[in-house]
Parts: structure tokens; sequence; C-alpha cells
């Protein structure tokens, strides 16, 4: 027994959501549908974006780039999702599982460090609005955004690497909808500990570090906005933010009740709940905070649609 167990991976078994497999039809159609919402959102924004002058500012450069992480991460994981759904279970490969990490890591801390660079944006906007656009101008948009994504590669590599360095054993069954870092460490058959605590060295500084850093940009902004005298004036300076405070208090609270809350006693189902929290339903909801409360992006909006009326009208 001992022997067998020890048998390289070269494949695993995803097994989806067992306990809802009567459900299946209905899981396939929600989760379709809320895929098919998130690329409409992510791709209105980026189209907005890029083909309006006055959404040409950084602030709505780095929601673009925001967009992007939101489709990479959305897409690796849903459609698969998807088809582990209807056939109430698949195989996938050692090499695919392990593509299918990297790309959902990188996406997810790109977006911790593009969140980071937002808040760095609101910070300035609010704080030394005189100054803004000395400093902020294209070229540290440019640098920053490049930094966000090289950064999080980076870090996903190295992790990537240690994960391929190790002997994965059998059994190959990981219950859950996708390879997610957690269930390739238990089936790690080489000295998890050197993994794991590689793993909470890399991790804990590229969630925890970016969550702090926001922390703080807002406690200056909040306390630049109460020295405002007027309400005018206080309405004006957190409408600036608020898009983005409501970003962040959705993506990290997900992403610390998944991977840096206490795990021991949460059931599977649980655990899965709260990973379709944050790979379905906030890459969902970050285009419907912004569109909903962004004047500047609902103005584009509206004035895009009056343009396509007009043309089909004439």
């Amino acid at each position: 027994m001992l022997r067998e167990n020890q048998t390289k991976v070269t494949e695993f078994v995803l097994l989806g959501f067992p306990a809802f497999n009567n459900f299946k039809s209905l899981l396939f159609f929600i989760f379709l549908l809320f895929y098919i919402f998130t690329l409409a959102g992510n791709f209105l924004i980026i189209a907005l974006v890029s083909t309006n002058h006055p959404l040409r500012t950084p602030m709505y450069f780095f929601l673009s780039h925001l967009s992007l992480s939101d489709i990479l991460l959305t897409t690796d994981i849903v459609p698969n999702m998807l088809y582990v759904i209807m056939a109430e279970g698949a195989i996938i490969s050692l090499v695919g599982c392990i593509a299918q990490y990297f790309l959902f890591a990188v996406s997810a801390s790109a977006e911790c460090f593009l969140l980071t660079v937002m808040s760095y944006d609101r910070y300035l906007a609010i704080c030394n609005s005189l100054r803004y656009s000395a400093i902020m101008d294209f070229q540290l948009c440019y640098h920053m955004v490049f930094w966000s994504w090289f950064l999080g590669f980076m870090a996903t590599l190295s992790m990537v690497i240690l994960i391929c360095s190790f002997r994965l054993c059998n059994p190959n069954i990981i219950d859950h909808f996708f390879c997610d870092i957690t269930p390739l460490l238990e089936h790690c058959c080489s000295d998890r500990l050197i993994v794991e605590l590689v793993f909470f060295i890399i991790t804990i500084p590229l969630t925890m570090f970016p969550f702090v850093f926001i922390i703080v940009t807002y406690f200056c902004i909040f306390l630049s906005i109460f020295r405002i005298s007027s309400t005018t004036g206080k309405k004006k300076a957190f409408s600036i933010c608020s898009s983005h405070l409501a970003v962040v208090c959705t993506y990290y609270g997900t992403l610390i009740a998944l991977y840096v809350a206490p795990s021991k006693g949460q059931s599977l189902n649980v655990k899965k709940i709260t990973t379709i929290l944050y790979t379905v339903i906030t890459p969902l909801l970050n285009p419907i905070i912004y569109t909903l409360r962004n004047k500047e992006i609902r103005a584009a909006l509206w004035k895009c649609i009056s343009i396509r009326l007009q043309t089909y009208f004439e």
C-alpha cells in the first residue's frame, strides 16, 4: 500500500462538486451566465478606456489592466470548471494542472499589485492634488503596471519551479474544481514543510504588504477628506476613491478568508464556496461596481450607446 501511494503522479482527477451532481445543469447555467457577464463587463471597460479620450487618465489606465487580470483569472478557471460540472469530474494532466495554477496565481498576484498602484494614484489625487499631474505621468503609469505584472509573474514562477522540483504522489484525486496550490501541496510526498514554508514566505508578503500599504494610503486619504471644510468637497473627494475602496474590500475580503484565515475546521464545500467568491463573483462585481458608481464610465457608456443608436436609425 505504501509503495502504491508513492507512485509518481502524472495526472489528476478533479471531482468538482460531487455533492451537487443532481443540480449540475443548474450550476452549469448559472456559472456560464456569470462568465459571460464577467467577460462582457471587463471587455466593455477595456474598450471604453481605449476609445474614449476623457477616460485616458492614469486611474482608468490602471482600471483597464485590472479588468485584464480579471479576464485572465476567470477564463483560466471557469471554462474548465463548466466541463468538470457537466462531466461530474474530469482528468487533467500534471502539466495542465500546474499551468492552470500558474496563470491563476499570476493574475491574482498582479491584481494585488494593481490595486495597490490604484490606491497610490487615489492618494496622490486627493492628498497631493496640486502635484498629481507632475508626479503621475504616463511614463510612471507604464512602469508601475509593468512591475505589477512582472512581480506577479516572478513570484508565481518561483513557486511553480519549487513545486516541479518535488515529487507528487498518489492518490491523484483533487476534491476541487481547479488546481489550486493547497491540493497540490497535499499531494507532495517530499518534505512538505519546506514547500509550505517557502509558500508562506512568498505569498504572505505578496498579499499582506500591498494590503497594509492600501490601508495606510486610505488612512491618509480619510484624514485629508475630514480636513475639507465643505460638504460638497468631502462628497467629491470620497467619490473619487469609493469605487476602488469597494473593489479592495471585496477582493481582499475573499482572499484573506481563503488563504490567510485558519482553514482547520472548514469543510470542503465551505472552501469551494469561498473560492467561487474569489474566482467567479469578484471578477463579475468589479466592472459592475465601476460602471454603477463612476460618472465618467457611465457617461462614456451612454455616449457610445447614443452614437450606435443614432447610426442605426440613420
